[in-house]
């Protein structure tokens, strides 16, 4: 891991909150915030990719790096896809970690955890889980479950990713976190595969990865970041941060 990339793919199309990216928070837009958080981890230089003038004017005005890439992308690792390319088209960067746009209360430091399982190289992708601890969430097909062996008291190996209650029997559940990252190989791999069968059953395109071979290691956090889906969801995240600034 010679110089890792944090880049933060945002789009207006959110149907359950239009224009989501440029929510206000405390003043300023949500993906302002998440930039912020992402700087702070200080794993590396960090790019929000858009398709969307407006998220590049708000960047750009706090002086960060945003780049415009295609409205037409299918997934969220496309736009990074694209966005690599235009931002390091000699290689130099060869670990880039996606950061969703949607979490402006993200701590740092689980970001900067994130990259730490591929300082083994048997791995090709990290990302990271929680383990749930409310009893409807184990039922919820909306928590992403990881199915995964121990590796160390806080590093899994996915074997599997389901909607579903899994593993069966006694024992702790996961929550998947989707923030990933990548080695810049495993990613372009990924981008150039069709969707495989398991990730249109189960809406879950980190399993196009599983099914090619690919290595998922996740780190284990006490936590899931608040993702901003809804207005009740942008409430919370502007008491949490506003509650951080009175301290």
């Amino acid at each position: 891991m010679s110089d890792p990339l944090i880049l933060i793919p945002a789009r207006l199309a959110a149907t359950r909150l239009p224009e989501k990216p440029l929510a206000d928070i405390l003043g300023e837009p949500m993906i302002v915030h998440v930039w912020r958080r992402a700087i702070e981890s200080g794993v590396g230089p960090v790019v929000v990719c858009t398709d969307t003038p407006a998220v590049v004017a708000a960047i750009e005005a706090v002086g960060g790096l945003a780049v415009m890439t295609r409205p037409d992308h299918p997934s969220g690792s496309d736009r990074l896809a694209e966005a690599l390319a235009v931002i390091d088209p000699e290689g130099r960067h060869d670990v880039v970690v996606n950061v969703q746009g949607d979490l402006p209360t993200i701590d740092p430091a689980i970001i900067a955890a994130a990259v730490t399982p591929l300082a083994d190289k048997a791995v090709d992708i990290a990302t990271l889980c929680a383990e749930i601890v409310r009893e409807e969430e184990r039922m919820e097909p909306s928590v992403v479950k990881l199915v995964g062996t121990r590796l160390t008291p806080t590093r899994l190996r996915a074997l599997y990713f389901t909607r579903a209650t899994a593993p069966w029997g006694d024992g702790p559940l996961y929550h998947h976190i989707g923030l990933y990252a990548y080695r810049r190989r495993a990613l372009e791999r990924f981008v150039a595969l069709p969707p495989s069968p398991l990730e249109q059953r189960e809406k879950l395109e980190q399993l196009r990865a599983l099914e090619a071979g690919l290595r998922i290691d996740a780190v284990l956090v006490d936590d899931v970041p608040l993702g901003v889906d809804t207005p009740h969801d942008l409430d919370r995240a502007r008491a949490v941060l506003a509650a951080r600034r009175l301290n």
